[in-house]
């Protein structure tokens, strides 16, 4: 049984990076909403600028970069993947096709054989 080890030790200066992420991704919410009589260019402005101060900030902290790091492997991960070809891509969505239809008729032939065999043979009642 393999063991794994958490560990979750964050300082008090990236609890406080993370709280004011928070403030400003509020702080541009409300921005947005108060500038409501200031134009479009004015809430988006602040909305953007808002939530670009937040992003910065939250990746500042020891989550962001994990965030971040975790990011960069997976993209390195699908850069590894070797992709079907439109012809194999095709060919497997038509082999689902088919047995999808395949499977819908033995499903309403194995239907029709109990019902006719329950309801005709064995209680009488036909049709």
């Amino acid at each position: 049984m393999a063991t794994t080890q958490i560990e979750t030790v964050q300082t008090g200066a990236d609890k406080a990076k993370l709280a004011a992420a928070v403030v400003l991704l509020v702080g541009a919410l409300v921005a947005f909403y108060m500038l409501g009589r200031q134009g479009a260019w004015a809430q988006w402005g602040a909305l953007i600028v808002g939530l670009a101060a937040a992003v910065a900030v939250f990746a500042t902290s020891d989550s962001g970069k994990r965030l971040y790091g975790f990011g960069r492997d997976a993209w390195r991960e699908v850069r590894k993947v070797v992709w079907p070809t439109r012809k194999e891509a095709i060919q497997m969505t038509a082999y689902v096709f088919a047995f999808a239809v395949i499977m819908a008729l033995f499903l309403w032939v194995t239907d029709k054989t109990l019902e006719w065999f329950f309801y005709d043979l064995l209680l009488g009642w036909k049709k």
